[in-house]
């Protein structure tokens, strides 16, 4: 290598990698990662409360449907939708929300939108023929298209609100799923879809003192616009004029909820444990010619250019074209006959150092404050935690009104009167939790939220104990009829934009139910032979990363600092970030081949839409 391809002038490995062990140490703190089961807990079980539609008392469901799906977020909505387009007409949602919409639904904080451009994030965009009103869409936008996509393929009146599941069943005598929930209804299903989602269990750390606390406290995914004023569409927070409000957080929804919270309020403090890497968002309008240019097929093709630009795969334009691309493709691993495994990870090593280096320059250049600038930069690898983007947050340290409470170790204790951080207590009227949603890498039987229970009475919560085992990542053995909609650490792929994920996964699941119907195949279940034939292959391609994790700052990414939990056989297909062309091509080519693999019992051929 030459001074001239040096990817990080300046760059000193060991000093680095001390600086980085240094600040990663003073974060792992005993208590890091203990969170309240809000389920459990009815000391804080209001946080849980729906503070945006008005619980309505209704009689129990008892129900005869070809196809239940446990969800109406994105997941949910958008394989009900390639439903109907199939042709399937009985179909049943339920959801503990009061709307559609998952994690749009509660998330309607000051501020909130998605961090992957609208254009790939918001589904269906030809189908509904709808353009987002700017690159990155406001949060309210993205829960309205969703609803209008439920709207159009008539799944708001099949959706049982507010409404938890309690247990699934297989109930061998009928073929049938039956899904009971906590206000007495009796769903029975010939198939059933777990569309439970990724992000859909709030965290709220277990800070000693919680419960004490006299002012008012809620969680970002909860937000009380009674108190602050304001709303979804309007961030002037009027009511917050003589408050004074701590932000326990810094990651995603805080670095959105900050600045107008800093506008709003007497003052903000910002509690925050470890700082972000955040880049430039560069949101705006989108342009008034945008949809003069398209053509049928524009946003596959626009979904699968980011992940093939993700990946490092060869693209003759990058489409998007915006902080991830930018920066992922730097730290994607050279190849070459020439290099050796341990000369790429240097070279990489070093090319990360120079894209975290930007980040701290630009903290730099933009917060007025040498000492509040120095607590802003994020001293870890790039990977080590989701990179945030965001144009408003670093800029709000300029404001009077807003400060950088840097507590490496987290906040100690929460008294009647407020926060204690540092050893200082700082009084608040308000506390605002920003602590976000339990990892994408939370086992799934805790994010179904309830017992799924298959043949012999086994759940998949014991199946699963020792790793995941199934099919795709989307079927298992014992568990007939049972499809379980993609998700990362799920032995399907995993993706940043999850939105192609899961309409790969929809795609996949309602033309493979068409099928079925088609064939008049009644009972599917997986071979021992097949789960285990794709459990091996998902082990067999395992990427490795617990010591690069091990060296990383903690956080929801590597188990809150503990990566040796991650299990290999909760791995993605192709490893790593996973191969998702690949892995829809071995999904059409086993529909094709008549689902190599599965048990099946045939019944009579049926019509979904009678």
């Amino acid at each position: 290598m030459t001074p001239s391809d040096n990817p990080a002038p300046g760059f000193d490995r060991d000093g680095v990698r001390r600086r980085y062990a240094q600040e990663r140490a003073k974060r792992m703190t005993p208590s890091r990662g203990v969170i309240h089961d809000l389920r459990r807990e009815e000391a804080f079980a209001g946080y849980l409360k729906d503070p945006f539609t008005p619980f309505i008392e209704r009689k129990p469901v008892r129900d005869e449907v070809d196809v239940a799906i446990v969800g109406a977020g994105l997941a949910a909505v958008v394989v009900g939708a390639k439903l109907r387009q199939a042709g399937v007409r009985r179909i049943r949602l339920i959801d503990k929300a009061g709307g559609i919409g998952g994690t749009w639904y509660w998330n309607r904080y000051p501020g909130v939108m998605c961090d992957v451009e609208s254009y790939i994030y918001m589904p269906m965009l030809e189908e509904m023929n709808y353009i987002p009103t700017t690159k990155y869409a406001p949060g309210d936008e993205i829960r309205r298209h969703l609803e209008s996509i439920a709207i159009k393929y008539g799944l708001v009146k099949d959706t049982l609100f507010h409404t938890g599941v309690e247990e699934s069943r297989w109930v061998e005598a009928g073929q049938r799923w039956i899904v009971r929930t906590d206000r007495g209804d009796e769903v029975r299903a010939r198939r059933l879809i777990m569309a439970t989602g990724i992000l859909n269990l709030m965290k709220l750390p277990a800070i000693p003192g919680m419960e004490h606390f006299q002012g008012r406290a809620f969680h970002t995914a909860r937000w009380d616009y009674e108190y602050t004023g304001g709303g979804p569409n309007d961030p002037h927070l009027a009511k917050l004029t003589d408050k004074v409000v701590g932000v326990i957080g810094a990651g995603a929804s805080a670095i959105q909820a900050v600045p107008p919270l800093g506008e709003s309020a007497k003052h903000v403090y910002v509690f925050q444990r470890t700082p972000s890497a955040i880049s430039e968002r560069g949101n705006r309008p989108t342009d008034a010619d945008f949809s003069k240019h398209l053509h049928p097929g524009w946003q596959k093709e626009r979904m699968e250019n980011f992940s093939a630009a993700m990946l490092g795969l060869p693209v003759k334009r990058d489409l998007v074209d915006d902080g991830w691309t930018k920066y992922q493709a730097r730290l994607i691993p050279p190849s070459g006959p020439e290099m050796t495994p341990e000369e790429i990870a240097a070279r990489v090593e070093q090319s990360d150092y120079g894209v975290m280096e930007e980040h701290r320059k630009r903290i730099e250049a933009i917060v007025a404050d040498p000492r509040v600038a120095e607590g802003l930069k994020p001293y870890y690898r790039y990977f080590c935690k989701r990179p945030c983007f965001h144009d408003e947050y670093l800029p709000a340290f300029n404001n009077p009104k807003v400060t950088l409470v840097d507590c490496p170790a987290g906040v100690e204790q929460i008294t009647p009167r407020g926060a204690v951080a540092n050893g200082v207590e700082y009084p608040l009227d308000c506390i605002v939790y920003a602590t976000g949603f339990e990892a994408e890498i939370t086992r799934f039987a805790r994010r179904a939220g309830h017992p799924i229970i298959g043949r012999g009475g086994i759940t998949i919560e014991e199946k699963w104990k020792d790793g995941m085992i199934s099919l795709h990542g989307l079927t298992t053995r014992g568990f007939p009829n049972l499809f379980i909609m993609p998700a990362p650490s799920q032995q399907s792929v995993t993706t940043v934009n999850y939105t192609h994920l899961t309409v790969i996964g929809a795609d996949h699941i309602a033309a493979t139910i068409a099928k079925l119907d088609e064939l008049g195949i009644a009972v599917f279940d997986v071979s021992e032979a097949a789960e285990r034939a794709w459990t091996e292959a998902i082990v067999n391609c395992f990427r490795d990363t617990r010591d690069f994790m091990a060296a990383c700052t903690p956080s929801r990414l590597n188990y809150e600092g503990h990566p040796e939990a991650a299990n290999p056989r909760n791995g993605s297909y192709g490893g790593g970030r996973g191969d998702v062309f690949g892995y829809q091509e071995l999904l059409a080519k086993w529909r094709r081949d008549d689902f190599p693999g599965w048990e099946i019992v045939k019944g009579e051929r049926l019509d979904p839409r009678d």
